[in-house]
């Protein structure tokens, strides 16, 4: 993986190139991704990580201080519904979208014969959330809505797909998700905005409320509301597309390009809707949030009526992933900023990494980091193996090109189940620990961490909506028990796990392994337990679970790839794999003040520098 990073080299965590500086994600992609698709996107990833960390890195602070505004009326007073976008964003837009963010993920881009897998488009967020994660959002969404029309279209709103999966600029458009209501909140059965159709328009008409948009003025968003004697409850609700410009009016969807060229729509091309404010929001400015009126509002019915939420999940499932990977690029840049200023910053006559507090905190920040990017993309393996096999396509080997394996060949029923667990799992404890990671990384920098000047400020602004954008922790906590009780999830789980565990034999890892297995049979304990109880009592203990099974599942996880490498020859993953071990499922004598643990001294160079570890110095090295 190339020799030690001396961080003191760099000023900053920016004009970088964060591809090259984050191994962690390279060395994840290479184990999920297949030999040719990884040979593909190499340089590919590479080049973006570079245009990421020169020019949408210096956008992004611009755009925090200047941007989107909102002019619901024209001066005569009529609705132009006009999002005023600063030249940088839409500079950072073209420079996403024309690298295929979205596209690669759907058709074949060039120079390959399928699409890459959809972790190839999580893998790109990743990346682009280490500089602007607010933009990372309408990215999302984009793909989320394309993934629910290439599912449930009957290709009636073929335009708006390819459209939406363009890989040239002019042609794209952005899609956004409309849940919330004001009454409503996380209960989106509550939703009350009515659908009813219009015969001689041939289209039906939305009217209602949406409390908080983001992308409020995508071309392509999809939105729930309940048609005539629907029931009550999620079960009455369907999906619609609702289009910012009126359909008939516009001529089709109304492209960037168009936006470009054409200026804002005239009043009479406007949707029946108003765009009433952009919130005011602590962070992710880049992306406008705002209240929408539908009032009458022409949208296109998409699959079958009252299947609506159930349709919608996709979408979620696949939002989730995505606020997950946001988190973890967020940990990344922070982790990287604190790294470079503990490189540079002197105290007391050395910098500020040769002091041992600070070399824990920094250990301790990047076993966080690769531990919470392992789990991500480990879910995104699973999600697109079961999107893959949906399509019609033959499953793909993740061997690794370095010679380990990622865990495959899951039937897609059981990838399914599994990831069903873990996709709730993986956006819970990542958006929290992206909250604290970029609170750290401000400490780190002292007081000019706190001031706007400094990128530190903007992280964690911008990381405080992830614990609740698609869902808050208590949400997510609740589904982690549906997909326990309502899709068996408990047995890939358990399989997935067990056979982790087996493949761990280096003497290295042996304690480690130990205290995952005696953790994982409580965990089991603890599901039986649940499973016993009252729903009441379940629910209480809903979010000490899901944090639990990420805590096993991650431990497991990262052992197997500590193995793999070790028969490779590297040492190195094996201290983060221990590391995290010790640190989340063991328990310690007088809070380990007693045991005489010099971990993050004696391995500071390999965890945050990624100095080489050979197999033979890994007996020289304690282990915790």
């Amino acid at each position: 993986m190339g020799s030690a990073i001396d961080y003191g080299e760099f000023e900053e965590g920016r004009h970088v190139n964060y591809w090259d500086l984050d191994r962690a994600i390279r060395r994840e992609l290479r184990r999920i991704y297949a030999a040719d698709e990884f040979a593909w996107a190499e340089p590919r990833l590479s080049e973006f990580g570079d245009v990421v960390g020169h020019t949408v890195a210096d956008n992004a602070d611009y755009v925090d201080d200047h941007g989107p505004e909102l002019e619901t009326y024209d001066k005569h007073g009529d609705v132009v519904n006009r999002v005023r976008y600063p030249a940088e964003l839409l500079e950072t837009e073209r420079l996403a979208y024309d690298r295929g963010i979205v596209a690669d993920a759907f058709e074949a881009p060039p120079g390959r014969d399928e699409p890459m897998p959809l972790a190839h488009n999580l893998a790109m967020q990743y990346l682009l959330s280490y500089a602007d994660p607010g933009f990372d959002c309408p990215v999302a969404m984009t793909a989320g809505a394309a993934l629910v029309l290439e599912k449930f279209d009957d290709g009636s709103l073929s335009e708006y797909y390819e459209a939406l999966t363009s890989r040239d600029y002019e042609a794209v458009i952005e899609g956004a998700m409309f849940l919330t209501e004001k009454q409503g909140g996380s209960d989106v059965g509550a939703t009350e905005t009515r659908a009813e159709y219009d015969e001689e328009a041939d289209c039906w008409r939305l009217t209602g409320e949406k409390w908080f948009c983001s992308n409020i003025d995508a071309e392509g968003t999809l939105a729930l509301a309940r048609t005539e004697d629907a029931p009550e409850g999620t079960d009455g609700l369907s999906m619609f597309l609702v289009p910012h410009a009126d359909p008939d009016a516009a001529g089709g969807p109304w492209t960037k390009g168009d936006r470009l060229e054409d200026g804002p729509l005239d009043p009479d091309a406007v949707n029946e809707q108003r765009y009433r404010r952009l919130k005011d929001k602590l962070g992710t400015i880049s992306v406008p949030t705002g209240e929408v009126e539908l009032e009458g509002a022409k949208a296109y019915l998409v699959g079958e009526e009252e299947r609506g939420f159930k349709e919608m999940t996709e979408m979620l499932n696949l939002e989730r992933l995505s606020n997950a990977a946001a988190s973890c690029g967020i940990m990344g840049r922070a982790l990287l900023e604190s790294k470079i200023h503990a490189a540079n910053r002197e105290a007391f006559g050395e910098t500020i990494d040769q002091y041992p507090l600070m070399r824990e905190d920094l250990v301790d920040m990047a076993v966080d980091h690769e531990a919470a990017t392992a789990f991500v993309f480990e879910v995104a393996r699973l999600f697109s193996e079961r999107e893959r096999a949906e399509r019609g396509a033959e499953p793909r080997s993740a061997e690794s090109t370095s010679g380990g394996t990622a865990s495959a060949g899951e039937g897609a029923e059981d990838a399914y189940r599994l990831m069903r667990l873990l996709i709730p799992v993986a956006k819970l404890r990542t958006a929290r620990m992206a909250v604290d990671t970029a609170s750290y990384a401000m400490e780190v920098q002292g007081g000019n961490g706190y001031v706007d000047d400094f990128v530190t400020n903007r992280l964690l602004r911008d990381a405080q909506v992830l614990p609740i954008w698609e869902g808050t922790e208590n949400i997510l906590s609740l589904d982690v028990l549906r997909a326990l009780e309502r899709e068996d999830a408990h047995e890939p789980f358990r399989e997935a796990v067990e056979r982790r565990l087996e493949s761990v034999t280096h003497p290295a890892l042996e304690d480690a392994a130990e205290t995952v297995e005696s953790e994982f049979h409580d965990l089991e304990t603890a599901l039986v337990t649940l499973a016993g109880e009252d729903a009441e009592y379940a629910q209480l203990s809903a979010k000490r679970l899901a944090h639990y099974v990420f805590d096993v599942f991650t431990a497991a996880l990262l052992l197997e790839e500590a193995q793999a490498k070790i028969e490779d020859g590297e040492g190195r993953l094996a201290l983060v794999a221990n590391r995290f071990v010790a640190n989340e499922l063991e328990d310690r004598d007088a809070r380990g003040i007693t045991s005489g643990d010099r971990f993050a001294l004696e391995s500071f160079d390999a965890v945050v520098r990624y100095e080489a570890i050979s197999v033979a110095d890994l007996e020289a090295v304690p282990t915790v």
